[in-house]
Order: structure tokens, then sequence, then C-alpha cells
């Protein structure tokens, strides 16, 4: 098959295309320029660039992974790649293929090849979600140019693809589209012929509801845009408003500007570290409600996790990562449950800044000028001529000493006898208290 097969041109020169496909396969990108975000691939003399134009002149052409978030151009990148070396055309799902649907692609290609000289690009699509065995079936074309790969994934290749395939691929990687890129696919698709032919404006409010909703995702901006504009239709309104918007999104909308962004995260953090745990998943629901990415909010839970409980419940650090990760595996709408889980833990957590106050006065001293040579005893002995110059001499080893407590000088000349770390009588912190009264009353000895 020929994935531009169907699409011809009309009197007026547009291209042709099926008006019944959603909207964002409609608008998705014929030429290089159309395409948005992704200037850093696109510039004179990039890969890509250098790719795309020898392709245009039958040259050789690199298997490529391309790797960034959804919505952001990956398969329309792929889709240009092929339409620009005029190659037959294949595409895979990693989701629904398995290694016989590869190997059927892989013998096609190869008797297309010999048959006529036809070149093939074979697109998968989530090729992170093919098994080591599936991908391992794809390396004998590769290596030896059956087919050209060009691979979406929206994990890291490093984790997800194996080595030998990203070796023999050049790796491309997509930014996740800004506000104004996405409000450039959104006012593009108003008024282009492919779109919704300028039968409706937009108003502003509407304009930044949408941007906002769609977070960084070009496919998903247009979904909503085609929803709101449908709301609109069936009121016979000819300007998509707010409340078209509110419509297609299924959802109220939260009032929602930058100074929102900073006061709502500001009053999240303050409520976890108050302990008001009512209060910090309300101020979860509104980041979540108002489309806040949900890695932001769950890169705070952690620095509050760290910041504010710290040695009092150190096991909530954990917790919290781990929801960290499973909301990046995940992603919404399963991700709230789990950022509520970690909000909660930190928020009824006993509390302790101790570890930020320790590690922040510690700066502070190296910053003003104290801090002077390691004592000779703790420096490292082990390279040649060490020992003549006194290093390692007297060290006492920690674990033949008493309760594995060596006394000994530790702390440079000019910071003997500082103390940064206070520990409170807060949760674990109690217990940590104690001990460390009885470790430092035995490092004086020393």
């Amino acid at each position: 098959m020929d994935l531009f097969d169907s699409e011809g041109i009309d009197t007026n020169g547009v291209p042709s295309f099926d008006e019944h496909a959603p909207l964002a396969v409609r608008m998705r990108p014929t030429s290089i320029d159309e395409v948005v975000g992704q200037n850093h691939l696109l510039t004179a003399g990039s890969p890509l660039r250098r790719m795309l134009s020898a392709a245009a002149d039958s040259g050789p052409l690199s298997s490529m992974i391309l790797w960034g978030p959804p919505g952001t151009g990956k398969t329309t990148l792929a889709y240009l790649v092929a339409r620009a070396s005029h190659r037959h055309f294949e595409e895979l799902s990693a989701v629904s293929s398995g290694v016989k649907d590869i190997r059927d692609v892989i013998a096609s290609a190869r008797r297309r090849t010999a048959a006529s000289g036809e070149d093939t690009i074979l697109f998968v699509d989530e090729v992170h979600r093919f098994s080591k065995s599936q991908q391992d079936a794809l390396l004998p074309a590769v290596e030896n140019r059956w087919v050209t790969l060009v691979a979406a994934t929206t994990e890291n290749p490093s984790f997800s693809v194996i080595s030998p395939l990203l070796s023999r691929s050049l790796l491309l990687t997509l930014h996740p589209l800004d506000e104004d890129g996405i409000s450039t696919l959104i006012t593009r698709s108003l008024d282009d012929a492919r779109g919704l032919k300028s039968e409706f404006t937009i108003d502003e409010a509407a304009l930044a509801s949408l941007v906002r909703l769609a977070g960084a995702d070009g496919r998903k901006a247009l979904t909503l845009l085609e929803a709101a504009a449908g709301a609109a239709r069936d009121a016979d309104d000819t300007v998509i408003a707010q409340h078209h918007v509110e419509t297609a999104a299924n959802q109220a909308l939260v009032r929602w500007d930058q100074d929102q962004h900073y006061d709502v995260a500001s009053a999240f953090i303050k409520s976890m570290r108050g302990s008001d745990v009512d209060a910090a998943v309300h101020y979860l629901a509104r980041m979540i409600e108002a489309g806040e990415d949900p890695r932001f909010i769950a890169r705070r839970v952690m620095i509050c996790a760290s910041e504010d409980v710290g040695m009092a419940a150190p096991e909530i650090l954990g917790i919290c990562v781990a929801a960290a990760q499973a909301v990046a595996m995940v992603g919404m709408p399963e991700a709230r449950i789990i950022l509520a889980q970690a909000v909660i833990a930190v928020a009824t957590a006993p509390k302790s800044n101790a570890s930020y106050l320790a590690i922040d006065k510690a700066l502070a001293d190296l910053r003003s000028g104290k801090g002077g040579p390691v004592p000779a005893h703790l420096r490292d002995a082990h390279y040649a001529g060490a020992k003549k110059l006194g290093h390692g001499e007297g060290y006492l080893y920690a674990h033949d000493a008493p309760h594995s407590v060596a006394a000994q000088q530790y702390l440079p000349d000019d910071l003997q006898g500082t103390q940064y770390y206070r520990p409170t009588e807060n949760g674990i912190e109690a217990m940590i208290t104690k001990r460390l009264t009885v470790l430092r009353q035995l490092l004086s000895m020393g």
C-alpha cells in the first residue's frame, strides 16, 4: 500500500482528503513547513533535513527512532519521510502486531525489492511495546536494509529499545509542544480547507482553555476543538466560546492563569507541610482539574516528602518516588489516584525539616569560607606515595571499635564541634535524637 495513494489535488490546488476523518487526521501536515514545534529537528543542515533531501533524490535512508510525548508529531514525521522518499510504506502497531506480522512485512519487502527495485519504509508505532524477541526480529531487516525502520516511542529508547536496534538507528527527540505551538495548530485548523473552513471563530477565553486542556498534545487540542465546534454548531453559534469548550471537555473549567498556577501550587505544598490532608487533596484536585502536568505535581510531592517530612518518616520519600514513577508509566486519568495516595502519605506523616536545615547550614559555612583540609588520617592512602605524606596514618576502622563507632576527628579543624543535623522529637526522629546523643558522646571521647 502507498499511504498517499488516496490523496489527489483538486481544481484549486488543495490536497484532497477524507472529509469524514477526524480533524486531527485531516490536519496532519503534508509538508515539513507545516510541522509545528520541532524547529531543532527541522533547521537547515539538521540530520532530518539532510535525510529528507536524500530521500527526495532517491538516496539511502537511515533507520530512525522518534522519541517524544504523545501528540508531538512522531507519526506525522514518519509519513513525511515516506512521502518525500516515494518508497513503499508499511505500518505496524506494536500493540496489536506479533513476530509473524513483522516477518510477513519483511518477506514482502524483500520480494518487492527483488521484483521492482522499490524499497520499503516500515513504520512501527509504540515500538516500546514490542518484547525483546519481537525487536530482535527486526534486526536482520534493519541491518541488511531490507526495510528502512521508522519507529515511534513515548518511552526513553535507552530503556525500551534493545541496544543493537538503537545503535543501528538515528535517534530523534521531539519536544513537547509549547502554548504557542498548540495555539498555532488551533487557529490554523479553524481556517484551513481541510479543517473547519472558516465556519467558526474562537474567543480568547475559549482558545486559552483549549490550549491549557491540551497540555503539550497537538492531537488532543484538535480533538477538543472539533468537539467544541460541534457543540457550537448544535447551538447555531458561529463563535466558539468557553462554554462550548466546557461542553466538549465534559468538565467545569477551573480558572487557571499564571498567578493561579503559582498560588495553588504554593497552597498545595503548604497544606501538605501543615498536615491538613483535606486541604492538600483539595488543591491536588484543582491542579488535576485544571490540566496541570501530573509530573509537575509528582515532583512537588517528592520535594515536600524530603524537605518537610524528612527523617521523621523517611519511608515517605520512597512512597513518593514510587508514585512519581507510576504516574509516568500509567498517565492520566488513573494517575490521579496514585498522586492522591502520595499526597495523603505526606500530609499525614510526622514532620521534620532537620535534613533541609542541615544541608543548608553546611552549604552556608562553605560559602563563608569555612572548611579546612581533610584530616590526614581520613585521606585516601591507596595510591603510591600516599603513606609517605601521612595519609591514612592513625585511621581507626569503625567496625573494629565498640558499637562500630570509632572516636576520632572527622570534621576539618575549623569546623570541629559543629552540629548541622538537629533532629526533632517527631516520628522516627524521636528515636534518632536519642541515638544521636549517644553517638556524639562516643565520638567526643576521641
